[in-house]
């Protein structure tokens, strides 16, 4: 497998998908396609450590949807329990979904952190570039 294939392969597969997933936007930065200013790019990364540190706080919290909730013993009861557990851990689940992307979120940010670097190559050649032009006339 490729070492760009592989960037693409989640760490751990669930049957849930993340929008774009984290491999892909790093690809993306790698191959040149996906640049941010410093700034963006920062405000970015603090945005996504927002959610990161959030659900890292909570984790041990959401967590406790994977088992059913107890509630009483009537049949209706042991069905809304394991229906909320199983609403919570499918394919479409929160959990399942908060899984993914917190599995893609540090990918993101090595994207973008790439994609800053872009920006400051791209602004770099453009500056060198300008400077050329301007004492060529």
């Amino acid at each position: 497998m490729t070492e760009e294939a592989q960037e693409l392969k989640p760490a751990k597969w669930t049957s849930a998908r993340v929008g774009l997933a984290g491999g892909q936007l790093k690809l993306m930065a790698k191959q040149g396609s996906f640049a941010v200013d410093e700034s963006t790019g920062q405000e970015m990364i603090r945005s996504l450590q927002g959610v990161i540190d959030s659900l890292e706080e909570r984790w041990s919290a959401l967590t406790k949807l994977q088992k059913s909730p107890q509630m009483s013993d009537t049949a209706t009861a042991r069905w809304v329990s394991q229906h909320m557990q199983g609403t919570a851990t499918d394919a479409q689940g929160l959990l399942t979904q908060l899984e993914a992307a917190r599995a893609e979120f540090p990918t993101y940010v090595e994207a973008i952190e790439l994609a800053k670097k872009n920006y400051r190559e791209r602004d770099e050649d453009n500056q060198r570039t300008l400077k050329r032009i301007d004492t060529e006339i």
